[in-house]
Order: C-alpha cells, then structure tokens, then sequence
C-alpha cells in the first residue's frame, strides 16, 4: 500500500481529547498526537499556536513535562531537504533565534513527501552545539534546512547535516505502529 499525501490530510477525531478535533490544529500534529503520543502513552498539554509561524504549523505545548516547540518543514522547489523557520519575536522587536534560555526541551520538526512520512526530535542542548539555537543571545538561526532519510543528499554540508540529524529521527510509518521505544528515547533527551 502506498502512502498518499492525503493519508494524513484528514483530521483524525479523537473524543476522549477534544482539541484533535480543532480545525486550527496542524493535520501533521493532530497526526503525531494520533500515532506517537496515543500508543506510546506521552501526555500532552493543550497545543497554543504561534500565529506569527503558522505558515510552518507552529505550536507551543507540554508533553511529559517537556516544553515543545513544534513545526511543519516545507518541500522547496530547487533544494534537497526541507524548510522551516525557527524564531521568536518580543514586542516591538526584530525577530531572533530561540535562545538557551528560552523554555525550549525539544524542538519536533514534521517532514514528509507524496509516500513518507516523519519527525526530527531535536534536543535543545544539540541545536546549541550546532549553532541553531543561540546561547546569552550570541549565534542561532532563524530557519533551517532538515534532510529526512528519503532526501538524496549531493552536497558534502548536505550529507553532513542529514548524518548528524538522523540520529533525531523518527519514522511514522503507514501499515504498522510507529516504534514506541525509539519514540520515548527521542522524546527523553538522550
């Protein structure tokens, strides 16, 4: 059976936690909700949307006690990988690189094509070492290019940022659960 882009297009309603059924909710984490935090038992806040990100499904939430910021990459067209931003705004500010400081555990980033998809689960003490998350408000970046596994990478950067972001991937596959285990690994900081 082949993936669809539509397989994960329809909200998926759950009554027992009203806000899947939200239509202001991103279908990728209504998705996630629905395949990774149900079956592997991760409790999950009420999602607050950034309006600022919407265009990358930005939300804000808690699970497990953990602070997530979560987002949706998007396909370009003349680029291997996926994009997607990563910033915060204060009031009358530029915006800036989500710092150190900032309540930030993981950054989850969803990636998918016409027949994949999946998740990056980023630490926030990994993106301070790659220089994504900024540190006493010194480096950081605003947006980044992910590479899942399906992505062909040629440039020598390209497959060095696909290797080291493997290690924070997680499949989400069609025809049989996702794998709980990796899933609560990723979802603990290790």
């Amino acid at each position: 059976m082949n993936i669809q882009r539509e397989s994960f297009s329809d909200p998926f309603f759950d009554n027992q936690n009203s806000w899947s059924s939200d239509n202001n909710i991103h279908k990728d984490l209504i998705a996630t909700k629905k395949y990774i935090y149900d079956p592997c038992k991760m409790i999950i806040s009420t999602p607050m949307m950034e309006s600022e990100s919407a265009e990358y499904g930005a939300f804000t939430f808690k699970l497990n006690d953990f602070d997530i910021r979560f987002r949706v990459a998007k396909i370009t067209p003349t680029k291997t990988g996926q994009f997607v931003t990563l910033w915060k705004r204060s009031a009358g500010e530029p915006i800036q690189p989500f710092d150190a400081s900032d309540p930030v555990d993981f950054v989850v980033i969803c990636v998918r094509n016409d027949k994949n998809f999946g998740q990056f689960v980023f630490p926030s003490p990994v993106l301070c070492e790659k220089d994504i998350l900024s540190v006493d408000s010194k480096g950081g970046k605003r947006a980044i290019r992910v590479y899942p596994p399906w992505d062909e990478t040629t440039s020598k950067q390209a497959k060095k940022t696909q290797e080291w972001q493997m290690k924070y991937f997680l499949e989400i596959p069609e025809n049989r659960s996702v794998d709980c285990v990796r899933a609560k690994f990723l979802y603990s900081g290790h």
